[in-house]
């Protein structure tokens, strides 16, 4: 019998060892070894921190050409001040791979199509996609591009070697937690990998294909009609550059007129083609990434000095999007915001000048229609010629999978991104994206040269040369001058040329030339004061070239007026306009609304929710009932007017509705118009009653959903989740105002990732802040700090140090890197 127990306790043993060495499948979710991640000397446990924070013991880095000092602050903010760029960009990537080395593997894993090896199958369709589309190809032009100066590949290059030792001296136990979870190592960093954070980027902020959808309804509604739902300008709209008679004189470049596929049997094919998935209800005006910058002159503010502000608005993760640091070198001593993964910094300031970014919305992918020779869709018909499609292998590599290998086809145009897909629309189409192009000049070299500029000339030529994605580069400067620099590599087009689907069997259908530098939109030293931007149109339709894109409508408007109207302006001026939670579009549709709707049909209680709304200021604080009220009221009203299609969402197509601010503008101006007409019933209605009923919709929502009729921060969920979607290391508790209308663009997930104000007074002085924290572990003090002091509007002093001996009170620790 002890013979038996001692056998069965052995492989009851043995079976427990092995349980907890290995990993396990359960549901599709891979769990790590869970003796190794329980290890009390190696698992999670060694990723916490204590409130003091961490160790910052003096190291060695090989190539270092000399020492260079680190100053932390008690926002866990290095300021590395070094003896030459590359000593100190070594260290930049040393130190954030110290913080984010989690957050850089992952994002270069999804902009390179990997995130499979680590993930397993369910990440498969994205890796795919991302392949097809181009990301990877993207990212080796840009090092051919890049590498045409030596210079800048020697600053990638010492970046890289800062995160590689950091790497390289980590032991299993110092992995951050999420490479613990996921039972995988970091891998070395390398330029390509500082190309692909680039590349994903790109990808969110210039990567529109809305050609599929705009050719549908073009065909299903006929050109006079969607000439009248989908006009272009917004006449309300105050445009980033405005037509002051600079170009009245240019001489122009000319396109070549450009066959449409909108004018051929093509388009009727895509609309025929089998449809994939139905397309979501549409909401009124849909969530756009965007941002908000401006620069004051000193005419309007009170120190007499320039003042600049810039709070880009992106998807909010944890970690944070963005890494803080200070660069101090004989050359410059700069201090912003930098991507984790790339070298410099991308929005900041220096002790001479400021400048931030902003999207600029411009179309700059086009999609082209291929006529095979044959089912073997190996050769493609171009001017009546057959032209061989090149291959490129892609291999996938999918943990506890064999690796897969596709082969996707690259025509003139560029990849076809859905060839492998029979059902989507667009399986027949080539990609031509600017992003793909080999880049005339390194992005870090525009950075640096911002880091390092002392006057406007500087930041003019600093500029030239950056591609994609396409921003709003503004600018201020110590001795008084402002600016504003619609920059990017903008082909010239025909009118409506890249809105549709284009035929691309046809050659002049491709970007001819692309509109000079010289020519492309900028502003400096306006009489009004100021220039801003906020995603509006670059320009008004009289400028000379034309331009398709996606536009905002209302946040602009409201930031026009707030800055002609103010004097004496300060930092707390230039805070307040950032947590603006007024809507400019609840401002144009309500009134509207309201005085559409048939107060005599309502009853009491319905007459009580209009009151509420009646005596709203249209500011979308988090305490406000009416915000909920009428946010619910106007996506039923958008959805009930456009029931027309219905027909075209049940067949599973894609097709383009109409912008809020035309549709606004029918219910005000054109309200008996046959749009207003529900289909499924046999009167005809007008706006009148897609008001009343849809006002009947909100009511009855709400009667069956109380608990969503509440103050807007807790009507609907907003979240800061984590990159890998784990919700232990999220921020789920927040409450936050703003809406996508507003200059506080709250939206879900999105929002201001970092809010930054400039004063360029004698001394530069900042203040800023961002929904997260320094640091990249959850176990650390300084994950998510900032997290509540950006949801309560607040902001933090920008230390920004001259020299590592500056005394502060504000200082944490200092740490010496030295050459081995």
């Amino acid at each position: 019998m002890r013979i038996f127990r001692f056998i069965l306790s052995l492989v009851a043993s043995l079976m427990l060892i092995w349980l907890l060495s290995v990993t396990h499948d359960i549901k599709g979710n891979t769990l790590p070894p869970m003796g190794a991640f329980l290890n009390p000397f190696s698992g999670f446990w060694k990723n916490a921190e204590p409130l003091k924070g961490i160790e910052f013991n003096n190291a060695s880095l090989s190539a270092l050409k000399g020492n260079v000092k680190v100053v932390y602050d008690d926002l866990l903010v290095p300021h590395i001040f070094a003896d030459n760029l590359q000593d100190a960009l070594r260290v930049q990537g040393y130190l954030t791979a110290q913080h984010r080395l989690f957050q850089m593997d992952i994002t270069a894993r999804k902009a390179s199509g990997r995130l499979s090896e680590v993930l397993g199958a369910r990440t498969f369709k994205i890796d795919r996609e991302t392949r097809r589309k181009g990301l990877v190809f993207a990212a080796e032009n840009d090092l051919i591009g890049w590498g045409k100066r030596p210079e800048s590949m020697a600053l990638l290059n010492a970046y890289a070697e800062g995160v590689n030792a950091w790497i390289d001296q980590l032991k299993p136990a110092d992995y951050p937690i999420e490479f613990k979870l996921l039972n995988y190592k970091p891998e070395h960093w390398s330029p390509l990998k500082s190309a692909l954070v680039t590349e994903a980027m790109a990808e969110t902020l210039c990567s529109r294909k809305d050609d599929i959808d705009a050719s549908n309804a073009l065909l299903y509604f006929g050109r006079d009609t969607f000439d009248y739902l989908f006009p272009e300008w917004n006449p309300k709209q105050q445009p980033i550059i405005p037509d002051t008679g600079q170009w009245k004189d240019w001489h122009v470049l000319q396109p070549i007129p450009a066959k449409e596929a909108t004018q051929t049997n093509t388009i009727g094919a895509l609309f025929d083609a089998p449809g994939g998935s139905i397309p979501d209800i549409p909401e009124v005006d849909r969530y756009m990434v965007g941002s908000n910058n401006w620069a004051l002159s000193g005419a309007k503010t009170k120190s007499g000095h320039p003042m600049l502000a810039n709070d880009p608005h992106l998807n909010l993760t944890l970690p944070s999007i963005w890494f803080q640091v200070q660069i101090h070198t004989p050359e410059s001593n700069s201090y912003g915001v930098s991507l984790p993964g790339t070298p410099g910094i991308v929005i900041g300031f220096n002790e001479n000048t400021a400048w931030g970014v902003t999207n600029v919305g411009q179309d700059v992918s086009d999609f082209y229609t291929i006529k095979w020779k044959d089912a073997a869709r190996q050769q493609y018909w171009l001017d009546s010629t057959l032209r061989t499609a090149s291959l490129r292998m892609e291999d996938i590599v999918i943990k506890g999978q064999p690796t897969f290998r596709d082969t996707v086809r690259y025509t003139v145009w560029g990849p076809m991104p859905y060839d492998d897909e029979p059902e989507n629309p667009l399986r027949d189409c080539a990609l031509r994206w600017v992003a793909l192009d080999i880049p005339e000049f390194s992005t870090l070299d525009i950075f640096m040269k911002l880091n390092s500029g002392k006057n406007y000339d500087d930041y003019r030529a600093s500029l030239k040369g950056f591609d994609a994605p396409a921003q709003n580069f503004v600018f201020a400067s110590r001795t008084g001058d402002i600016a504003m620099q619609v920059q990017g590599k903008f082909p010239v087009r025909g009118i409506e040329q890249g809105r549709f689907v284009q035929d691309g069997g046809v050659s002049s259908n491709e970007w001819q030339s692309f509109i000079p530098w010289d020519q492309v939109p900028s502003m400096k030293n306006p009489s009004r004061g100021f220039v801003f931007s906020a995603n509006q149109h670059s320009t008004p339709p009289t400028y000379p070239y034309y331009f398709v894109g996606d536009f905002e409508d209302y946040r602009s408007r409201r930031l026009f007026d707030r800055l002609s109207a103010t004097q004496s302006a300060t930092l707390d001026t230039m805070k307040s306009f950032q947590l603006d939670n007024f809507s400019q579009k609840a401002a144009d549709a309500l009134p509207v609304m309201l005085n559409l709707l048939d107060k005599s049909a309502l009853n009491q209680e319905e007459i009580k929710l209009v009151e509420v709304m009646q005596a709203w200021h249209y500011n979308y604080d988090a305490d406000q009932l009416a915000a909920t009220l009428f946010d619910s009221w106007c996506d039923s009203c958008y959805v009930l007017t456009w029931d027309e299609m219905d027909v075209v969402r049940k067949a599973k197509k894609p097709i383009l509705y109409p912008d809020g601010w035309r549709w606004i503008d029918m219910m005000k101006n054109d309200n008996n118009s046959a749009f207003f007409d529900i289909l499924d019933t046999p009167v005809r209605e007008t706006a009148k009653d897609v008001v009343l009923q849809s006002f009947k919709r909100m009511v009855g929502y709400f009667q069956k959903n109380p608990d969503k009729k509440t103050a807007w921060g807790s009507s609907r969920p907003f979240a800061i989740k984590h990159l890998a979607m784990i919700d232990a290391f999220s921020r789920l508790d927040l409450k936050p105002g703003g809406c996508k209308s507003a200059p506080n663009a709250v939206s879900r997930a999105n929002g201001p990732s970092w809010r930054m104000v400039v004063s360029l007074d004698d001394q530069v002085t900042a203040q800023g802040v961002f929904p997260g924290g320094q640091s990249g572990n959850p176990g650390s003090h300084w994950y998510d700090n900032m997290v509540d002091t950006w949801a309560n509007g607040e902001y933090y002093a920008l230390l920004f140090l001259k020299s590592p001996e500056e005394i502060s009170d504000r200082i944490m620790a200092k740490q010496t890197f030295s050459p081995h």
